[in-house]
Order: C-alpha cells, then sequence, then structure tokens
C-alpha cells in the first residue's frame, strides 16, 4: 500500500455528461487578469426568476434592480477601477481585432496594471498607453506586430503609440531584445501565400544576412520582405516587389534597395 486516506479534491457529486455537470457546478470562471477586478466580484444574475425558474414577483424585482445597480457601482468605486475597467476593455478588443492569442493580451494587461501602479498613466491617453503595452507584449512572446498594424486598430496614430512605448519601456525598465526579421518571414509569407520551402529558404538568407551584420541599422520589415522576395524568385514563384512590400507595409523602393544588398553581399544568383 503506498498511501492510504488519500483526499480527493474534486467536487462532491458525480456528472456523465458536460450539461450535467455545467448544471451541477457551483463555480464561477477561473480568476483573470483581463478584468480589472480579476474576475473575482459577485454578478447578479439579470433574469428576474428565482432558483426554480419562476418569475419573482414586482417589489422583488425592484429590489434586484437596485442591487444590480449598486453592485456595478461598487465593482467601479474609484478611479484606478475606472481607468482599469476602460483600458482593459480596450485592450481585449483591439487584441481580438489584430488577432493577437489571450497570452499575448494577458502580458500586455500585466504591463498596463504595472503602468497603473508606477503612475504612468497620468496624462497620457488611455488608447496610446493600451496600444503601447500590446505593441510591447508581442515583441516579449517573439511574435512582433509593427506599429502600422497596431495603428489599424487603435484611435491614436502610431506616433503617438511609438512616444507612449519608449517611455513604457523606460520606466518599467523593461529590456527588449531587437525584433529579428526571421519573426516576421513566416507571418508575411502566409500573407502572401508563398510555399513552406519558399518559406524555409527566406528564413535561411535572414539567419545568413544576421551572421555577416548585414541587418543593423535596417527595418526588420524590410528584410523580412526582400529575403521572402529573394527565395520567390530561387523557388519559382511568381511575385513582384509591391506586392511583398503591401503585406510588409513597406516601400518598394525598400525592398528593392534591400534585396540588392542582399543578393550582392549573399553572392546569391537569381535566375534569368
Amino acid at each position: 500500500m503506498l498511501d492510504e486516506e488519500i483526499m480527493d479534491l474534486g467536487p462532491e457529486w458525480r456528472a456523465f455528461e458536460p450539461g450535467q455537470r455545467e448544471k451541477r457546478s457551483r463555480v464561477g470562471a477561473p480568476e483573470t487578469i483581463m478584468l480589472h477586478d480579476k474576475g473575482l466580484s459577485t454578478d447578479i444574475d439579470w433574469r428576474n426568476r428565482d432558483i426554480h425558474g419562476n418569475d419573482i414577483s414586482g417589489s422583488t424585482r425592484t429590489k434586484m434592480y437596485r442591487l444590480r445597480m449598486w453592485q456595478r457601482r461598487m465593482r467601479i468605486s474609484d478611479a484606478i477601477d475606472r481607468n482599469l475597467a476602460f483600458a482593459l476593455s480596450e485592450l481585449d478588443r483591439m487584441g481580438s481585432q489584430i488577432g493577437l492569442p489571450r497570452n499575448i493580451r494577458e502580458i500586455a494587461a500585466l504591463l498596463y496594471r504595472k503602468a497603473v501602479i508606477n503612475r504612468l498613466v497620468r496624462g497620457r491617453s488611455i488608447e496610446g498607453m493600451v496600444s503601447a503595452c500590446l505593441y510591447a507584449a508581442c515583441r516579449i512572446a517573439n511574435a512582433p506586430r509593427t506599429l502600422d498594424e497596431i495603428e489599424d486598430f487603435s484611435k491614436v496614430d502610431k506616433k503617438e503609440i511609438g512616444r507612449s512605448y519608449r517611455y513604457l519601456v523606460r520606466e518599467l525598465n523593461l529590456k527588449l531584445r531587437p525584433t529579428n526579421p526571421v519573426d516576421y518571414v513566416v507571418r508575411f509569407g502566409d500573407q502572401l501565400g508563398v510555399t513552406e520551402k519558399t518559406k524555409r529558404r527566406a528564413m535561411r538568407i535572414v539567419n545568413q544576412a544576421i551572421k555577416m551584420g548585414l541587418t543593423s541599422g535596417k527595418g526588420p520589415t524590410g528584410i523580412a520582405a526582400a529575403a521572402i522576395y529573394i527565395a520567390s524568385l530561387l523557388e519559382g514563384e511568381k511575385m513582384t516587389q509591391r506586392e511583398v512590400a503591401e503585406v510588409a507595409r513597406v516601400t518598394e523602393v525598400t525592398v528593392r534597395n534591400r534585396y540588392k544588398e542582399l543578393v550582392d553581399k549573399l553572392n546569391i544568383r537569381i535566375p534569368t
């Protein structure tokens, strides 16, 4: 015998199907930093029915209406709660529209909470700080997005986002590595519809450029775009510089200049 009197940490009831489990469960959603109160407050059901599903009386309905009103007021009791409630809902909206996974949105929410605790939000727009937190969270999670992509779903321009981001990094002492062009290759390649072979070849081109120091001082999106364009030519896929530039959100001139540099320095022979 290995052990006896083992404590069962599960519920005291049994369920044999999902519907039965949901009906018998008496707990709410798990704690989350995506809500200003972390999801720990009490919710009063909006349906005017009792535990048996019967309609409640008029006097009880009036009482429940007042309780709901005071519950909403108690959940957001001060300026910090109001700030967090608005900012985190805006953060969730933007993250969903950009297509960011939940873990990145949670990193952004944590950064914003730190900014509020350190009083970095005072005198700055909430939208700008939320956008900056999302931009920083993407870089922390090695899934970077460009300022243009964040701006598409933000209520402020990219100058304001960049200014808030630099302020956030400086005040919170965030240690972020420079963005790697490789991080953009797969996403740009998927948007362009190139094959996996082309994407892998583009990654090899970028890694060679990094080893030779060709990416220093150059925008990572331009390097990634040029590498994809070169790889598509080597693999026989028809693609124009304009198509690549539109996906990477850079100019055709940038793609052309990075293309010439990579071809010359890496001694790549482009088939004619």
